[in-house]
């Protein structure tokens, strides 16, 4: 079972498509909902509108706006100040301390320090991919479909039930020369589309961004992959759901 969204342009157009989609099946939810975004960077006078909309619902119901969702996967101020490689010691140093220690907003932190063996060590799996594709990007031959980052965590999230992760996997690909680029697919066990998935998209392309400046080829397309998608109710009022969507429906439109 599964529920494709026709591509869409920008990563607004898809959250509006694909919310509209889930919130038409039964108990507003769906399996396997697939999300296509053509250009995640590009931000059109409507999406500006849209993600406006959805900013003012989730502010007024006592959420994280937009912005901050999206940093929980790229700190996209942090880099933009500090540039690479300082600022993943400044997001270690400076801001993850800040954050809440229940496993929410802490995405960008699994993605640059895995634990070893060794009592104390660490690995940056999110440098380790951006080193080896400058590498395969620069030689003879490149290897295009070798870089996986995984989110999901077996001791730390395999016990507790609440309060996990729920985004899993990330798969980044290269296409094939000359005019390469980036493509990355993400995973998530569980997708509240009204509180996340703008969010998520939108620093799924900041991600993107980083990662392809660095390596020195072109942004692609963002996969998206809700193994179990619900539009949530922040409001508790269906009808505000409904609203928010049809406002942006005439925007989108």
């Amino acid at each position: 079972m599964y529920l494709p969204i026709d591509p869409q342009p920008s990563c607004a157009s898809a959250w509006l498509h694909a919310t509209r989609a889930v919130n038409q099946r039964h108990g507003h939810e769906a399996q396997n909902v697939i999300i296509d975004v053509v250009d995640p960077l590009i931000v059109t006078d409507d999406d500006k509108i849209i993600t406006y909309l959805v900013d003012h619902y989730l502010r007024d119901s006592g959420k994280y706006p937009v912005a901050t969702v999206a940093n929980t996967i790229f700190p996209q101020s942090i880099f933009a100040r500090h540039g690479s490689p300082a600022f993943y010691e400044v997001y270690k140093n400076k801001i993850l301390p800040r954050i809440a220690k229940d496993g929410w907003g802490r995405y960008f932190d699994r993605m640059i320090s895995f634990p070893l063996q060794k009592k104390g060590t660490y690995l940056n799996p999110l440098e380790d991919i951006v080193e080896k594709m400058k590498k395969q990007n620069s030689g003879p031959k490149c290897f295009r479909n070798v870089y996986e980052l995984t989110v999901y965590d077996p001791i730390r999230d395999a016990g507790p039930l609440m309060n996990r992760q729920c985004l899993s996997f990330l798969s980044f690909k290269l296409t094939e020369a000359p005019a390469r680029q980036l493509l990355l697919t993400a995973m998530y066990r569980n997708h509240y589309y009204i509180q996340r998935l703008l969010g998520n998209l939108i620093g799924l392309g900041h991600l993107m961004r980083f990662v392809a400046g660095e390596v020195g080829v072109e942004v692609g397309s963002l996969t998206v992959v809700s193994t179990h998608a619900d539009v949530d109710c922040p409001s508790s009022r269906r009808e505000d759901v409904n609203k928010l969507l049809e406002d942006a429906a005439r925007v989108g439109a």
